[in-house]
């Protein structure tokens, strides 16, 4: 219990930006009116300001005008709480299939992290291969860090690899939060093959019995097809090396850019086979309403989000805390 409590007082320091502004303000908006659709066209207003975009704005609103017709939703105070239950069951159900033929209702994509499988014939667990990847100012290589200690606290053996060769100071930065740390880094040369810094860590890593193996790569964008072929590149050395290689690709987004994280998530998936994101400077935003966005139109769970500068303030993504974080006083 206690845990959870810690998950929720760091969610609830993370999102109060986002609180102030979409929860007071809707808390403001409703208070005293009745209910009726012009109201409810005010909330739209609202969750659309507060980037919850449009696919889920649409999907809370119609859910709140059914409900209203119906009867069932007959006060405005009632109506923060309705938004409440159906945001949290947006958020484990992902986009809508509904009104295609013969298409499964969507089920519920975990935000565990997948982690490597012991082998058959000797019993012996690879290291878990995590792949970070994102455009340069997303907060890659602070989220990577903030990784590597979220593990560390887990008492987890943890090995860097700097693959991103290109960018002059990125090995460098990667190498400063390894020593803060206490975390090993394999590095290349400056503007050396990424794919080659990969083949040496994962060597590494099955060598030293290393729990999790966390990967940098260029920040590269969605359109940067030399960029995204060395990604490939790099995926297939890790798989040679390590079965199942890379068990996590990770997509770092930047909560602060509200819309064109939404459309990066959207782009990046459509590229390279991203299982997961790190939201990261959730606390710097007014606009965490971005999870909902990505949530209602990418098949791909938020697992991590960032809510502080310190190593510590990177919290496992549940919706159900996020919820009660985002709603609570």
């Amino acid at each position: 219990m206690g845990f959870f409590s810690n998950i929720i007082s760091k969610l609830k320091d993370g999102l109060s930006k986002t609180r102030e502004t979409l929860v007071r303000g809707l808390k403001s908006l409703i208070l005293g009116r009745t209910l009726d659709d012009a109201l409810i066209e005010d909330v739209r207003r609202m969750l659309l300001e507060a980037d919850v975009g449009v696919e889920a704005t649409t999907r809370l609103i119609d859910s709140a005008k059914d409900d209203f017709n119906a009867g069932k939703l007959k006060e405005s105070k009632d109506l923060l709480e309705h938004l409440k239950r159906h945001v949290r069951e947006l958020l484990q159900q992902g986009p809508k299939q509904a009104g295609i033929p013969g298409e499964p209702e969507p089920r519920p994509l975990s935000t565990e992290l997948l982690v490597a499988k012991p082998d058959p014939a000797t019993g012996i667990k690879p290291p878990t291969v995590i792949l970070v990847t994102g455009i340069n100012g997303a907060g890659k290589t602070t989220s990577i860090a903030k990784l590597a200690a979220y593990f560390r606290r887990q008492e987890k053996k943890v090995l860097l690899a700097a693959c991103d060769t290109f960018r002059a100071g990125a090995v460098r930065q990667l190498e400063i939060w390894g020593e803060r740390l206490g975390v090993e880094v394999i590095k290349g040369q400056q503007g050396g093959d990424p794919a080659a810094v990969a083949f040496d860590a994962a060597k590494a890593a099955a060598a030293r019995a290393v729990d999790v193996l966390i990967v940098d790569t260029a920040g590269r964008l969605q359109t940067q097809d030399p960029l995204m072929r060395q990604l490939e590149k790099i995926y297939k050395v890790l798989g040679k090396q390590i079965p199942g290689a890379p068990h996590e690709t990770l997509l770092v987004l930047d909560a602060t850019t509200g819309q064109n994280a939404l459309r990066q998530a959207q782009e990046f998936s459509k590229s390279a086979p991203v299982t997961g994101i790190v939201l990261s400077k959730l606390d710097g935003t007014a606009k965490g309403g971005i999870i909902i966005a990505i949530r209602a139109v990418a098949s791909i769970p938020v697992k991590f989000v960032g809510t502080g500068e310190t190593p510590d303030d990177l919290q496992p993504f549940d919706p159900d805390s996020f919820v009660e974080a985002m709603f609570s006083e």
